[in-house]
């Protein structure tokens, strides 16, 4: 932008907020920060923040210059993209040797709010105020429109590809089980479908079946983008193939390339034989077709798809559809943002008609004992999935493989309790346990609970370490009482006098966990077998008073006897 027209702006028309700030501007301490600007313009549609400039309330403005992050305006765009996870643009201009920042805003995603310090801001004159009753819900009852429902200007039918036409018919046919639609002529099954009506042809007709020339000329952000790396701190691909085909002639040239770097696990015990692939074709398909099916076509960028000798990440433009958050992403369904699209694509049994698979995903990787799928790194903007090749417990799998084998298709495991079983193994904290799903668990026996209220923990079965032949681990684990622990403690004691808490950690490690021994060493406490003296990290640990008394009676029962048998003559 070129300083004239910065003279010329509206605050309010042009959705832009002008500051002098000549040497610095506040960035997070309070409302009136770039932090808050940033939100506030975001929740009116996108908009700028120009530091240098005068803040009249009337064009033309004065350029004054600003030094606000001179040098530093990639770092700017991190901590904001760090604070707020939304992605702005700097541009530096001059007039005269003076510096003008422009900060351009995108507009905050569809049906949802920014928040600064968890207050969704908006413009009120010159002040930052909290949204609205009436705004807020007015942005809440938003609905993404269908941009795959639109008729795409100029394109024919002419446009489309019989072949692929011919694909998405077959699997029609087969997934509904009619045949008899392999024999509309493909005009009539687009419109069944609604892929083309009276008024033209659809973008969704374009992304499913359209010619390559097509998508290149009307939608070449449809394309995939497939690059090749050694290592996932590698910043340039070692190989990179662009599919813009449509998605019928796509899905599968995508698949046997990423195939063709495959790897496999060999896994075997007993009747058991098997191997487990690096990259399952049923997740990564699921997971691609998640990204063509839900991705914001409005943005210009393509779907890229990573592959690395152990991991696959695959980056989709837009954040995930109304409703889905990282918290909810296995439990909720959402509301499709390209709804013909997913209509379609469902219908031919390419996606799931939740509109999301992603239970599929987590059951096929978790199964296959990998670590969980990653989807952390995603944003309002964009949707980012890391998938592992890494197996960590051939025994897991082996364990799950053989409960699903032995049950009948009604009674087989469920993705969340696949998923509570995989935290058990992994010992996560009790707290992230869906209680619900562990109470099924704990009934049907795949799950034990050791240990009674705060000490509480729960460990896989036992029939789980017979079947992965570790019974040791499992005694280990489970036969350590509070006697057996204290007979080790008072050794340890004898020793040295004292100890700390971790020392007794040091005692048990890899027998008990840190919980199990500060739950038993406080109960012992209580009861005076032990001493606490101190406090945090002053904390120290000596023989109690009750064991000390325990311990003068014995002896003196001891000598008692002792005497008693040589007076009997039964000793010396």
């Amino acid at each position: 932008m070129i300083p004239i027209k910065i003279k010329q702006l509206r605050e309010s028309e042009d959705k832009v907020e002008l500051k002098k700030a000549s040497t610095q501007f506040n960035f997070n301490n309070g409302r009136r920060s770039v932090l808050g600007y940033v939100v506030a313009l975001a929740n009116e549609g996108g908009g700028m923040l120009v530091l240098g400039v005068s803040e009249n309330s009337q064009p033309p403005h004065e350029i004054t210059g600003s030094k606000a992050w001179q040098g530093c305006e990639g770092k700017l765009e991190e901590d904001i993209y760090r604070a707020l996870k939304i992605r702005i643009a700097t541009e530096v201009v001059y007039e005269d040797n003076k510096r003008v920042l422009i900060i351009h805003i995108p507009s905050r995603p569809v049906g949802k709010t920014l928040k600064f310090e968890d207050v969704p801001l908006m413009r009120v004159g010159e002040e930052l105020l909290p949204m609205s009753d009436e705004q807020l819900l007015k942005i809440l009852q938003e609905q993404e429109p269908d941009f795959t429902a639109k008729i795409c200007k100029d394109l024919m039918f002419s446009d489309l590809d019989d072949n692929a036409i011919l694909k998405l018919k077959e699997a029609y046919s087969k997934k509904q089980d009619n045949a008899s639609f392999l024999t509309l002529n493909n005009e009539q099954a687009l419109s069944d479908l609604e892929l083309i009506t009276e008024e033209g042809v659809t973008y969704a007709a374009l992304i499913l079946a359209g010619k390559t020339e097509s998508i290149k000329r009307y939608l070449p952000q449809t394309s995939v983008n497939l690059e090749f790396r050694n290592s996932t701190t590698q910043i340039n691909f070692d190989n990179r193939i662009l599919f813009s085909e449509c998605y019928f002639k796509m899905i599968e040239k995508v698949w046997e390339i990423i195939n063709q770097r495959n790897g496999k696990v060999p896994v075997q015990q007993g009747p058991y034989i098997f191997d487990i692939p690096f990259f399952n074709k049923e997740v990564i398909r699921e997971a691609i077709n998640n990204a063509i099916a839900h991705r914001d076509y409005r943005r210009t960028s393509e779907v890229i798809v990573k592959q690395f000798p152990y991991g696959l990440h695959i980056i989709n433009p837009g954040g995930f559809p109304l409703g889905v958050t990282l918290a909810n992403l296995l439990t909720v369904n959402s509301t499709p943002r390209n709804r013909l699209l997913a209509d379609v694509m469902a219908k031919t049994g390419v996606v799931e008609r939740s509109g999301q698979g992603v239970d599929k995903i987590f059951y096929q990787t978790i199964t296959e004992a990998k670590p969980s799928p990653d989807y952390s790194r995603s944003d309002n903007f964009q949707v980012e999935l890391r998938l592992s090749a890494i197996v960590e417990d051939k025994a897991f799998s082996l364990f799950i493989h053989q409960i699903q084998q032995e049950r009948k298709d009604a009674d087989k495991l469920s993705v969340l309790e696949v998923i509570t079983l995989n935290q058990i193994r992994k010992e996560v904290d009790k707290s992230q346990l869906d209680k619900l799903t562990l109470n099924k668990l704990l009934k049907e026996g795949l799950v034990e609970q050791h240990g009674k209220t705060k000490g509480a923990f729960y460990m896989l079965s036992k029939d789980y370490f017979e079947f992965t032949d570790e019974k040791g681990k499992y005694s280990k684990s489970t036969d350590w009482d509070e006697r057996q622990m204290f007979l080790i403690i008072l050794q340890h004691l004898q020793k040295f006098g004292q100890a700390k808490m971790g020392d007794f950690v040091d005692l048990f490690e890899g027998r008990l966990s840190n919980r199990q021994i500060r739950y038993t060493v406080g109960k012992l406490v209580q009861k005076n077998d032990l001493q606490k003296d101190g406090e945090n990290k002053g904390t120290v640990y000596s023989i109690g008073t009750n064991f000390k008394n325990t311990l003068d009676i014995l002896t003196k029962a001891i000598n008692i006897g002792m005497q008693q048998m040589k007076n009997n003559g039964e000793i010396g």
